[in-house]
């Protein structure tokens, strides 16, 4: 039986006002995630919430075992996972408070191990339409039930950190026509997408990055707080009522159906009997 059907990343605020928290270790074959889940539910539904940066905020972006945090919600049972994150805006419209439900993202990562198949069934996973539509609907539904300003759309650029960008990345960036800039959103929801899970971002504004282009000053980091700190009050109430929205148990939310279709080597059709990794949940 499913110890959940939600998962969520995200720090302590999430849960910590919630009754009958139960904290659980979970080992898997990618070492340790970055922290103990904690399983509540949180009206009717069964939910695990798993710090990405640990509860304590000690890991760095660059640092995080993303495919240990990512196997943990699955050999839970998670369907689908809320996938919240501080971020940067990259044009003037989107301003810090204001809450964006991404499509699409760029990788502009390095060395960050990404993918959950290395052999020996060679697999393709698209990431065409990376983000679930029933989620981000519903998502940009709540959020706008909360008073928040809601981008319905965006793509979030995925950068290595720690170090926020120059000014001459953000201007590329900008030009681009990207919205969006953060440090986690690259592998965690490709990963989420490898494993059957579907999955909805939400990025909360925090700066206007490196304020090329709205003629701020550059981000600092204690400014990026300062945001977050009001923001993580809002986020965590839209979270909790996303949660009561979201449909499990018929396949809604899980995009499993699609992995069928990923398989890439010659043996394709001749060794169908082979068991693939999202088979072993």
């Amino acid at each position: 039986m499913a110890l959940a059907e939600i998962g969520v990343f995200g720090g302590s605020g999430f849960y910590s006002l919630l009754e009958d928290v139960r904290e659980v270790k979970v080992d898997t074959p990618y070492g340790a995630p970055s922290d103990s889940v904690f399983l509540a539910t949180v009206k009717g539904k069964k939910v695990a919430f798993l710090p990405r940066h640990g509860r304590h905020h000690t890991i760095p972006p660059h640092k995080v075992n993303f495919r240990a945090n990512v196997w943990a919600m699955k050999s839970l049972g998670c369907e689908c996972i809320i996938s919240p994150c501080a971020a940067g805006s990259l044009q003037k419209h989107v301003a810090p408070g204001h809450f964006v439900v991404c499509d699409q993202f760029v990788d502009r990562t390095s060395g960050r191990a990404d993918t959950f198949y290395d052999g020996p069934i060679v697999t393709h996973v698209s990431p065409a339409d990376m983000y679930h539509p029933l989620l981000r609907k519903l998502a940009v539904e709540t959020i706008r039930e909360n008073g928040i300003v809601c981008h319905d759309g965006g793509t979030v650029v995925v950068i290595q950190g720690p170090r926020f960008s120059t000014k001459s990345e953000s201007k590329w960036f900008h030009d681009q026509g990207w919205e969006v800039i953060n440090m986690t959103q690259y592998p965690e929801a490709y990963l989420c997408h490898e494993l059957g899970m579907g999955v909805v971002n939400i990025s909360l504004i925090t700066d206007y990055d490196c304020g090329v282009h709205a003629g701020t000053e550059a981000v600092k980091a204690t400014d990026v707080l300062a945001v977050f700190k009001d923001n993580s009050e809002k986020i965590k109430q839209v979270v909790l009522d996303l949660v009561s929205k979201i449909p499990t148990g018929a396949g809604e939310v899980s995009t499993v159906g699609g992995l069928e279709f990923t398989r890439g080597d010659a043996a394709a059709a001749a060794r169908g009997e082979d068991i693939r990794l999202f088979q072993q949940f």
